[in-house]
């Protein structure tokens, strides 16, 4: 019978709510599933004919990224691969999907070996209106805040939390803040083996008395089939993925998951929030066929 180890973190010694029932689902499908955490002493690795990343949602912490990195290197058949891994874990990607076709909501970047001052973070914030101040290595929206520019408070909190993660070498990102998310959510599409499997509606989690912390922050979705566009955009973000792997690696890399999240822009198209290759959340208790789709992806995969 082959072996699938699900790795996930201390944090979620037994797998999150949302992929507890994969175990079982696995079984069914004539695998024997083992959950282990990814930087628990003693785990021999190669025991499994695949190790498939979870509940990870430790890795972009600043005392445990490099660590996570070598950890995914040193894992045969790991899914997501390593060279995915690698680059998705920095939200610098985005901008080359943005020149791929798959547009970025428009972004400053402050990069810590600018050696900016406190004045000068302050200069660079928008002059009116909500923003976002985030860091470009994070899981699970830690470290991102709301912030209102014209509110003195509330811009001194924005340039604290965006000192902090540039005092830790993390770049930042700024961004206006999209009252699409408030009209609409984020729309989550999630595909499996490359094709599909289905999508969900998030509801706004940045209200407007959000600050920045280190906790994962708790999304409220709704499962719901996605629209002729939002499809279409969907596989335009995931040519763009593909394009992109092709680019860094040399070589085509089939994805086990991969979720797409993208807000309404305003003038009838989207905007690429994020790609999740790593520790995506993938609602598999939240739409119909989720979980067996995952477990047959990872059947498929085994038995090849």
């Amino acid at each position: 019978m082959p072996i699938v180890t699900l790795a996930t973190s201390s944090d979620f010694p037994g797998l999150d709510e949302d992929d507890r029932a994969l175990p079982d689902a696995l079984r069914e499908r004539g695998i024997e599933p083992r959950i282990a955490v990814w930087n628990e002493p003693g785990v021999d690795w190669c025991e499994s004919d695949m190790v498939v990343l979870r509940s990870v949602r430790d890795y972009a912490k600043s005392d445990r990224y490099e660590d996570f990195m070598a950890w995914t290197r040193s894992v045969p058949r790991l899914a997501n691969h390593p060279d995915v891994v690698a680059w998705n874990a920095d939200k610098h990607y985005l901008r080359r999907l943005s020149e791929l076709g798959a547009p970025m909501i428009p972004t400053l970047w402050l990069e810590p070996d600018a050696g900016l001052s406190k004045h000068q973070v302050h200069c660079r914030f928008p002059a009116f209106g909500d923003f976002v101040v985030k860091p470009a290595i994070s899981s699970g929206g830690r470290g991102t805040g709301r912030y209102t520019a014209i509110d003195a408070g509330s811009r001194s909190a924005a340039i604290n939390d965006a000192m902090h993660h540039l005092s830790r070498d993390r770049t930042v990102m700024v961004q206006r803040y999209l009252e699409e998310v408030d009209r609409r959510g984020e729309l989550s599409l999630v595909y499996f083996n490359g094709v599909l499997s289905h999508a969900v509606e998030k509801a706004p989690m940045l209200h407007p008395s959000f600050r920045s912390t280190d906790e994962v922050h708790e999304e409220i979705v709704t499962a719901r089939e996605p629209s002729e566009q939002e499809w279409l955009w969907g596989e335009r973000v995931r040519k763009a993925i593909h394009q992109h792997i092709k680019e860094r690696s040399g070589r085509d890399i089939q994805l086990l998951f991969n979720r797409v999240d993208v807000v309404e822009d305003g003038q009838g198209g989207f905007y690429l929030m994020e790609v999740s290759l790593i520790d995506a959340g993938l609602y598999l208790g939240s739409a119909p066929d989720a979980l067996n789709n995952f477990a047959d992806a990872i059947a498929q995969r085994v038995f090849w």
